[in-house]
């Protein structure tokens, strides 16, 4: 590979890694410490510990040879303390720090560096660093002063919090030994606490040193301890013996074998620094890590390499044929058995044989019964098998909706005049095709804004490409802020607090909310909404378990996206919740509707990648794969949810709730977030209306007529696929009201998305992808053109529809005010977002 195979790491963590070809040339060296690389002009071989200069006074233990006092008569305190005393009084101190290294010549010979084998590396280890926190100095540091000495560690003594938190960060000792008997002079869980807030103190293991409980006493737990940070506790006992074992025992446990991580750790990032490719694979060949070097070699991303077998590699114009076929050649031999696919019969063997390989059968010893019966059969007998399935299909008694339709139409054919027979053959085809709701956009004299918006919005970019296949990448650098979380619903700072109090109002500012929280709205305000609705109290969860689930699900956001990110969740979760505030729709949903909605809300966009449906599926990206180019993002935000609300109890707000209740509220939670998928659009606007808006016109005038009440509300609710109706719609519109906020709030959503959008086309042109709304080009587009298209063909007709059900005139009126200010831009023909005299203002 790219470095010789002699490698040596500090106990610091770092790797100087050289090429053997080039040991004449000290200017290629690599030094590589803890996951990160800088290039040095010079290769120089030091100790970390030696280099780093010291913030410590260091002084010899004594300045003649003693051997160690003998376990039995104890450590010798008086002449401990006699040599350090005069030595700190003429040794140097610095950032007064009440520390001392004693070293006896024992110990100074035993204190050498040792070599560890892992596997074939062979590591060298400098002497184990022990830093002793006592306040005073009694038996108990004088046990472990000189079981230090024996063992040739070398070892520090802190008196005080501040002193040990600099002499470790100065030294990154392996063993922290702490006094937890008396809290007279320290804390000893505050001072774990503030080592164990450090990068180094993950490979570091803190010991505790309690008091010795009597035979009468019962023993404490340990487990405030592990959570204050220690790693293990130790019973008073001040024998030199018994300090010995008890380091020794850290030494060859937990040390070596954060050693050993550390140095895995460095090599891997050799690994990704080294220029040939590498690969690391099982016993099965299933791929489990590829360097970057491996990866630019293959032309495909890790993501799409990792965990596939090596025989499922794919081929492109961007890597080697012959370097796969190769690598299948040598896998082949006694690994794989031959399995063809199951395929329609064409009278040649040879398309099937040359993908005999591409398919591992994972059932050892056993027969691939698809694979016989495809060998096996011929053309006659698969017709039959056809045929007789199909007259199966005929004679079943359960008929879909749409073909008793088509049955009535056949049987009134028979008796019907000419005209009106070949009247109803035109209905037959029509009723034939599979989008009954989608209107068919013309392609005479079209509207080109239109035209590529609907065209981009509701069709699936099934448009194959040839040899240059993409695959989109998200953004995994999220840049969130670090503001504090609250604790509670009521410890939200003011300004916050301030801006929460509007929520209610539907002309609430989302972006003041975006802009005091530094770009975190969806957890403030799904803080305040969920309690208004009392969610918690519905799934029996705790507010910090509820309050965990919003920061994980906002950090799943892509920040990076100018309109898709979790400011969009925010104002999509707020229109939820006014719309659920409406007593019809309040009147006509249950409990866990009202919770499902919320919920749908919040993560109906989770880890939206900036692109839409039609750009995945025409780059072939994984999602698109994954979900066979079928409601690709909606599968994928609904997906991903669960999957992060599941895997942790910390943050999982269904983990409380009964098993029937959790599969309803997972079902229309589902059910919602599919349903901004706009490719069904009309189909859910026209159920909608025929379901709910003409049933319940047709109500309200019998019951006027008969002076009653009208209880179409009651009515709606006896029936749960109205319920599902009012759900879907309501999200629909929730997803789609930034024409129907305020104009200002309007024209920003407007901008962000047209940005996204122009991001899209500028990204396929670059990837030579098929563009999918060329009308959204940076350099042509008519921001107002494209608003009064989407309200014309999307907007207009559902929000009418909700509005005959929910009585929205505010949404209405802005709705009203928008359009006229985009015409009024399209007529002055304005590119920009505002009027000349707004834009001076």
């Amino acid at each position: 590979m790219g470095c010789a195979p002699s490698i040596h790491v500090s106990q610091s963590g770092v790797i100087y890694c050289r090429d053997s070809d080039e040991s004449n040339s000290p200017h290629q060296t690599t030094t590589i410490s803890q996951g990160t690389a800088t290039l040095h002009g010079l290769f120089i071989k030091t100790d970390a510990a030696d280099s780093i200069p010291s913030v410590l006074s260091y002084q010899s233990r004594r300045r003649h040879q003693q051997p160690p006092p003998p376990p039995s008569a104890g450590p010798r305190r008086r002449e401990r303390r006699e040599p350090g005393a005069s030595a700190r009084a003429r040794a140097p101190r610095c950032c007064g720090i009440e520390a001392e290294t004693q070293t006896s010549s024992t110990s100074a010979k035993q204190a050498s560096t040792t070599e560890v084998q892992i596997g074939p590396m062979r590591l060298t280890q400098d002497p184990i660093q022990v830093l002793l926190i006592f306040a005073k100095e009694d038996n108990q540091s004088d046990g472990f002063w000189w079981a230090c000495d024996r063992a040739g560690y070398r070892c520090n003594i802190a008196r005080t919090p501040e002193s040990a938190l600099e002499c470790f960060l100065d030294k990154h000792q392996e063993i922290i030994v702490i006094d937890h008997r008396n809290s007279r002079y320290f804390d000893a869980e505050d001072i774990c606490r503030s080592i164990r807030a450090t990068k180094p103190s993950e490979h570091t293991v803190i010991l505790a040193v309690v008091p010795r409980t009597s035979a009468d006493q019962e023993e404490t737990s340990v487990l405030p301890l592990l959570n204050a940070g220690f790693n293990r506790q130790f019973m008073e006992n001040s024998s030199i013996t018994a300090c010995y074992n008890e380091l020794v025992q850290i030494e060859h446990g937990e040390v070596r074998s954060q050693f050993k991580l550390r140095a895995c750790n460095a090599v891997f990032t050799a690994l990704d620094h080294c220029q040939e490719a590498v690969e690391i694979t099982s016993e099965d060949h299933v791929i489990q890590y590829v360097n970057p070097a491996f990866e630019q070699m293959m032309g495909y991303h890790k993501a799409e390499l990792i965990g596939k077998e090596l025989t499922e590699l794919p081929k492109s114009d961007k890597n080697c044929a012959d370097l796969l076929d190769s690598i299948n050649t040598f896998i082949k031999k006694g690994k794989l058995c031959k399995s063809h696919r199951d395929e329609k019969y064409t009278g040649d063997n040879s398309q099937s044989e040359s993908h005999s390989f591409k398919c591992k059968n994972r059932r050892r010893d056993s027969t691939d019964v698809k694979s016989i019966t495809s060998q096996s059969s011929d053309a006659p007998s698969l017709q039959t098998r056809w045929y007789s399935s199909m007259a199966r299909i005929h004679s079943m008694t359960i008929e879909a909706p749409i073909t008793k339709v088509i049955n009535i139409i056949n049987a009134a054919q028979e008796n019907s005049p000419i005209t009106v027979a070949e009247a109803l053959d035109r209905v037959l085809e029509i009723l034939r095709t599979t989008e009954l709701y989608s209107p068919q956009l013309g392609t005479k004299d079209e509207d080109p804004h239109t035209s590529d918006l609907v065209g981009g919005l509701m069709t699936d970019g099934l448009r194959r490409l040839s040899g240059n296949e993409y695959v989109f990448s998200k953004n995994t650098n999220l840049s969130h802020s670090h503001l504090s979380v609250p604790n509670t619903i009521n410890d939200v700072p003011p300004c916050i607090a301030q801006l929460l109090d509007n929520e209610e109002s539907w002309d609430f500012n989302i972006f003041e909310l975006e802009a005091v929280t530094n770009k975190r709205p969806l957890v403030y305000l799904g803080l305040k909404v969920f309690a208004r609705f009392g969610v918690c109290e519905f799934l029996n969860c705790s507010e910090a378990t509820l309050r965990a689930w919003l920061q994980v699900i906002e950090a799943n956001y892509h920040a990076s996206n100018s309109y898709h990110n979790s400011t969009h969740a925010a104002d999509v979760l707020h229109a939820t919740a006014f719309f659920l505030g409406k007593e019809r729709v309040k009147g006509s949903l249950d409990h866990l509707d009202e919770v499902a909605a919320l919920i749908a809300a919040t993560i109906h966009d989770i880890d939206h990648p900036g692109r839409t449906n039609s750009f995945l599926c025409n780059a072939g990206s994984e999602l698109a794969v994954l979900y066979n180019d079928t409601a690709v993002l909606e599968s994928h935000h609904t997906a991903l949810a669960f999957q992060l609300t599941t895997k942790d109890s910390k943050c999982n707000i269904f983990k409380n709730i009964d098993r029937n209740h959790y599969r309803t509220l997972r079902q229309a939670i589902i059910d919602m977030v599919l349903a901004t998928e706009m490719t069904k659009h009309f189909e859910h606007v026209n159920k909608f209306v025929n379901s709910i808006n003409k049933p319940m016109a047709s109500e309200e005038t019998s019951s006027h007529s008969e002076g009653s009440d009208c209880e179409c509300t009651g009515n709606i609710k006896n029936f749960s696929d109205n319920q599902t109706l009012i759900k879907r719609m309501m999200i629909k519109c929730a997803d789609v009201a930034n024409p129907c906020r305020p104009l200002e709030l309007c024209i920003e959503w407007a901008g962000r998305i047209s940005e996204e959008y122009f991001a899209q086309t500028d990204e396929e042109k670059r990837q030579g992808l098929p563009v999918v709304m060329p009308v959204f080009d940076r350099n042509t587009c008519s921001i107002p053109k494209s608003q009064i298209s989407f309200i014309d063909y999307f907007i207009t007709d559902m929000f009418d529809a909700w509005d005959a059900f929910a009585h929205l005139p505010v949404l209405m009126q802005h709705l009203a005010n928008n359009y006229k200010h985009w015409k009024t831009l399209d007529e002055l023909k304005c590119r920009s977002l505002r009027l000349p005299s707004e834009n001076n203002n």
